[in-house]
């Protein structure tokens, strides 16, 4: 079972973004849609009923896609990499994901591929579309790249993360060289690495970019009890007072979701009442409590 799931930060068309990433990459799924409530209005300004979240997946990679409205913008600091077996299969997608976007690098040919480009699609999203022989059919891998203060910081990046996820490993790790200025010797230029058996990309850059992370794109752990939830909150979590709802930056500035499992279950519950009274304890929480977040659902606080 997939453990990290990206989550994707929409203002409202996050059903149009669903259904647009299913039909781009030709395989894929909606799996289940959550809807606002009552509780928590005077917050998130968003009718009853709305659809607040859409539970996805592509290529065999499971996605959330939430309406959370205009305040945070997705930036190339977190992009998704598409790696393709073949140029023919780069150019369908990079058709479909470029339209209404803007080339961050061009579509051609690089020394490190021989079809590649680097988009923003019409919503905001980055997407790296590239083609190498290391796939026989595409996959979806999301890459992160640090810059400004995390520059220098994707070694530290791979100590914390692999050693808080089981079943983690780094692979290539590719480094710059001397020449490579700005970037300084040693700095790595992209590396691959698997957390609970997911892959992941990671690179960093000392050029000037006018972006970092934000919670635009955060990365939702769903834990199996309190115990779990307590281990990646306190590996994860930099600074628990700035923590809301069981969201946390790290200390290079991703943005993470540690939630129990089935809590989507309780607030998307044909019991109305009991859904509105777990969102409002679940809004009073930094970190989720399990028990008072079902003590609550079962009208017992």
């Amino acid at each position: 079972m997939q453990l990290i799931t990206p989550n994707l930060w929409f203002d409202r068309n996050a059903e149009e973004a669903a259904e647009f990433y299913i039909e781009t990459l030709q395989n894929g799924k909606v799996n289940g849609k959550t809807h606002y409530l009552e509780a928590g209005f005077e917050i998130h300004q968003m009718p009853p009923g709305t659809v607040l979240t859409i539970d996805f997946e592509i290529l065999g990679l499971r996605f959330t896609a939430l309406n959370g409205g205009p305040m945070f913008q997705f930036t190339p600091a977190i992009s998704f990499m598409v790696n393709c077996p073949t140029p023919e299969e780069v150019d369908r997608l990079w058709s479909h994901l470029s339209k209404g976007g803007t080339a961050l690098m061009p579509l051609d040919s690089y020394p490190f591929s021989p079809r590649y480009g680097w988009t923003t699609d019409r919503f905001g999203l980055s997407w790296q579309v590239h083609c190498t022989d290391s796939v026989q059919s595409v996959e979806i891998v999301p890459a992160l790249l640090f810059t400004n203060d995390a520059c220098g910081r994707v070694d530290e990046a791979h100590t914390l993360y692999t050693s808080t996820f089981p079943d983690s490993s780094i692979g290539l790790v590719a480094r710059y060289g001397a020449e490579q200025l700005p970037n300084k010797e040693g700095h790595i230029m992209y590396s691959d690495f698997r957390l609970a058996g997911q892959k992941f990309v990671a690179m960093e850059s000392a050029m000037e970019h006018k972006f970092g992370f934000t919670e635009a794109v955060s990365f939702l752990v769903e834990c199996a009890d309190q115990a779990e939830i307590d281990k990646y909150w306190n590996a994860l979590c930099a600074d628990p007072a700035a923590a809301q709802c069981g969201w946390v930056k790290d200390k290079f500035g991703v943005s993470w979701q540690i939630v129990p499992g089935g809590m989507n279950e309780m607030l998307n519950s044909t019991d109305k009442e009991a859904a509105n009274r777990a969102m409002n304890a679940m809004l009073q929480m930094k970190k989720i409590d399990i028990a008072a977040l079902k003590a609550a659902f079962a009208g017992k606080q």
